[in-house]
């Protein structure tokens, strides 16, 4: 099959947890330093508030408190990625964003019935490269329909 043409994805790598997740690096605006957030009231745990990005609010979410896993106090490698959803972007609190990869389409399997802490619901595959393994976020039903409510503000 060396005549097909192989089908490549970029991908944004980031840490969780001592874990490695990725989402697709399309879905991607930037990655920011961690700034103030302010609350609002009456929303989810998991939505952390809003943040003024240049001038457009972008509502934060917390990925650990999403994924139910142990909170920790942000560091200097915490980060914001901030990811674009239909019609509305939204930040996502992450340990660590320190990589883009290539990822070769069959290099993706799917996601098996448990994958560490997350939900299976929430993943789209599982990247096997090397001694790596990368869980591949499904950010559409991270955020779906019956949570996107609290994320439009």
């Amino acid at each position: 099959m060396t005549d097909t043409i192989r089908k490549q994805m970029k991908m944004i790598v980031f840490q969780l947890n001592h874990e490695e997740y990725g989402i697709s690096v399309d879905k991607v605006r930037s990655i920011e330093k961690i700034q103030v957030i302010t609350r609002v009231p009456g929303t989810k745990p998991f939505v952390k508030g809003v943040i003024n990005l240049r001038g457009i609010v972008t509502p934060v979410i917390d990925l650990r408190t999403r994924f139910d896993m142990q909170q920790k106090p942000f560091s200097d490698s915490s980060r914001i990625i901030v990811a674009a959803l239909d019609q509305y972007e939204v930040g996502l609190i992450v340990d660590a964003a320190n990589d883009v990869i290539d990822l070769e389409m069959d290099e993706i399997e799917p996601a098996p019935e448990v994958v560490g802490a997350v939900e299976a619901d929430y993943v789209e595959g599982v990247a096997k490269i090397d001694r790596r393994l990368i869980i591949i976020l499904d950010l559409n039903k991270v955020l779906a329909a019956d949570n996107a409510l609290a994320l439009q503000l």
